[in-house]
């Protein structure tokens, strides 16, 4: 599975958006800055996450984008899904697809591409961006560490 870069942006923005949860808005000119993602894309992208229910925005000179709901709320899974569509790393393993190779009774691929499946389910679907942001929040503070003598 390879992620876009339209997915990339996608999570940046959210996780930049659960930063300032729930009290603040964010404007494309500060997204754009802080995640290093060009503006015009970044306008496409958000577009798409508000059509998703990811995202809200409010007009006038204070206004700006917020998330449409908690980052506990969020999943990455939700997110990678919505952008780049189902996660199957081969069609045959999709719902309704099962029959669609006449060699799936004997293929011993099918059970690895169901097991790789499973298991990129169960580490994006198993996070929300209360935990990322926690997890960003770690990283942050590690790098600040001093080890001089």
């Amino acid at each position: 599975m390879q992620i876009s870069h339209k997915t990339d942006y996608s999570l940046k923005i959210i996780l930049h958006l659960s930063g300032i949860y729930p009290e603040g808005l964010a404007q494309i000119k500060q997204i754009a800055e802080s995640q290093d993602i060009p503006k015009k894309f970044l306008e496409q992208v958000l577009t798409f996450l508000k059509k998703g229910g990811f995202v809200l925005s409010k007009q006038g000179p204070k206004g700006g984008y917020f998330l449409a709901k908690a980052p506990e709320e969020i999943r990455l899974g939700d997110v990678v899904r919505f952008v780049e569509g189902p996660t199957h790393p081969i069609s045959c393993i999709a719902p309704g697809l099962e029959n669609s190779c006449s060699f799936a009774y004997a293929c011993v691929f099918r059970d690895i591409w169901i097991d790789v499946e499973n298991a990129i389910s169960n580490v994006i679907d198993n996070i929300t961006f209360k935990e990322l942001l926690q997890r960003e929040k770690e990283k942050n503070s590690q790098q600040s560490i001093d080890y001089q003598i």
